[in-house]
Formats: structure tokens, C-alpha cells, sequence
């Protein structure tokens, strides 16, 4: 019987666990599309008003966030220090489809009650919660607004994309790329039981359905309303449903990266993110994609995982 335990716990520890077992399925929103087709009203105005909140202040390791291996990034001796970050969420208005949000801030209990948030415990301590300044929770803006939240979109499933979930009311659909939910790595471990908790009381997340677009400008797209104002662009690489949201808004387009780029510095030096990230090849494709899609339409305001 101990034998068998072991050889079960060895098998556990040697695979990790999924990031969540909270149910996931298909998409029903959203219209599978040619990444090349939003070009066709980039350069239009949008219907979309965007308005991205800073929802805390943060400081985590640069070699997380930047390859400091890269020659660039070792010619300006940049070092494993703290690096200056924040956690956001980007509230979307349509005027058809309601009140959206990509990634969700921090909860409101992190700041008022850290034990009882759904990041407590191993994870809490991990997140270097000191290092934390809560600026506006999402439950708090949430109050605040005259219409409630319609759906979560999110970049990927890592615990501070989705520390402010909890805060979202029981019920909301909320959207991920695929295979978030069922990757299995060792640090799932001590995670899973965090996202599961952020995920409580929500449906199962939907999965955009991406259609493997291998010669286009990014591997798949989704046009999510069908009316070209949002577009869901897999990017995979710092997981393997990674996605960057492209908003066609009141003021122009405007990209919301997620962690496929978490700082501004390695954006502007073209170095790719870090030891964060899950396959680092595939970060790099996903990552060259996005900035040759800027540099060819310059037009794009482009807004980082984790900096302004």
C-alpha cells in the first residue's frame, strides 16, 4: 500500500497538475477568422471605448520578466533586481455588447483581508505580497459602474491575471485560450488550488476556438463580436493559450499584449520575456509576430503585460 502511494505520488509530482480543474469548454462567441482579416478596418475609427486601470503597484524579478541572457539586455547590464511593475485590468464598452473586461486587477480582499482572498496561503507568500500596493481593486470599480460586467476575457490563466476574479459576480462567462485550464506543470502543484478558488461560482471557461492559421500574421484569430471591434489573437508561448487582444477603439486600435511582452523596455529593445514563460521558443515566434504587426501598422498603441 506506502509502495503504492509513492509510485502515485512520484507519477503526480513528476507530471504536475493542471493550472485549474475547473470545467472548460468551446467558445460560442466569437467568429473564427483569417488573422489577416483585420486589416480590413484597422485604420478605422472603433466603436469600442477602452479605458485601462491600474489596479495595483508590484515589483517582481527582472529575469521573469526580461531575457537577461540576450545580448541586448547583457550589453545594458541589466541584473536580476526588482523590477517596477503593475497589475491591470482593461474595462472595454461596446455599445451593442456591454461592459467587457480583459484580465481582472486584484481583489478587493487582497487588500481588505489577504486571508481570506482566493491568492492566501503558499501562493499569497509567493506573490510578495509586501511588495503589493492596491490602488483600486476591481470589486471597488466594479461598484462604481452603471452596468454590470457581461464577460471576462482573459490573456492566460497565471494568478496575477487572475487575482481580481473573485471580485467578478458568481455566474459571469469568462474566456480563455486553449489549453489554459489543462496544462500540467510542477507549479500547479501549490497554484491550482488558488485558481480554482478564483474561479469559484463562475461557468466553465470558454475557450476561444482558434483555427491553426501557421502562414497568417499570428497563429489564429477570433473576430469576437463579428463586427471587427475586438479581435482575441492566439500568441502562444508564455503558456500555451497565451492571447493579446486587439481593440478597434473610440481613439484608435490599441493591442493589449498581455504577458506575451510584460515591460516596455523589452518591447522597445526587442528582448522577449523571461523565465516566466513556459515555452521559451515559441514565446520568441509569438513575440516577433506582435512586433512586426506593429512596426508595419505604427497606427497601434501598444499596451504591456505589466508596465505603461
Amino acid at each position: 500500500m506506502k509502495s503504492t502511494l509513492l509510485a502515485v505520488c512520484l507519477a503526480v509530482v513528476g507530471t504536475g497538475c493542471a493550472t485549474s480543474s475547473h470545467d472548460f469548454k468551446k467558445s460560442a462567441l466569437g467568429v473564427t477568422k483569417p488573422a489577416s482579416a483585420l486589416l480590413a478596418e484597422l485604420d478605422a475609427p472603433g466603436p469600442v471605448e477602452l479605458e485601462t486601470v491600474t489596479s495595483c503597484d508590484w515589483a517582481v524579478e527582472r529575469g521573469g520578466l526580461i531575457n537577461l541572457d540576450h545580448p541586448t539586455a547583457k550589453a545594458a547590464q541589466l541584473k536580476d533586481d526588482d523590477e517596477p511593475v503593475q497589475v491591470f485590468f482593461h474595462a472595454l464598452r461596446h455599445p451593442t455588447q456591454g461592459l467587457y473586461i480583459v484580465d481582472t486587477g486584484v481583489e478587493t480582499a487582497l487588500r481588505d483581508a489577504p486571508d481570506r482572498s482566493a491568492m492566501r496561503g503558499i501562493v499569497l507568500s509567493a506573490m510578495n505580497m509586501e511588495k503589493m500596493k492596491v490602488l483600486m481593486p476591481l470589486g471597488e470599480w466594479l461598484a462604481k459602474q452603471p452596468k454590470p460586467v457581461a464577460g471576462v476575457f482573459l490573456t492566460h490563466l497565471h494568478p496575477d491575471h487572475i487575482t481580481g476574479m473573485a471580485d467578478v459576480p458568481a455566474g459571469t462567462p469568462v474566456f480563455t485560450g486553449p489549453g489554459e485550464a489543462s496544462k500540467r506543470t510542477f507549479v500547479n502543484l501549490f497554484a491550482q488550488g488558488a485558481v480554482n478558488r478564483a474561479l469559484e461560482g463562475k461557468p466553465a471557461l470558454s475557450e476561444w476556438n482558434y483555427t491553426a492559421d501557421t502562414r497568417g500574421i499570428f497563429e489564429g484569430a477570433v473576430d469576437i463580436f463579428g463586427d471587427g471591434s475586438v479581435w482575441a489573437l492566439w500568441v502562444p508561448g508564455h503558456t500555451p493559450g497565451s492571447t493579446a487582444y486587439l481593440v478597434r477603439s473610440t481613439k484608435g486600435p490599441v493591442l493589449l499584449l498581455g504577458d506575451a511582452s510584460h515591460t516596455r523596455w523589452g518591447w522597445e529593445h526587442d528582448v522577449e520575456p523571461g523565465t516566466f514563460t513556459q515555452d521559451g521558443p515559441r514565446s520568441v515566434e509569438s513575440f516577433r509576430k506582435l512586433r512586426a504587426f506593429v512596426a508595419a501598422h505604427p497606427g497601434v498603441e501598444v499596451r504591456f503585460g505589466h508596465q505603461h
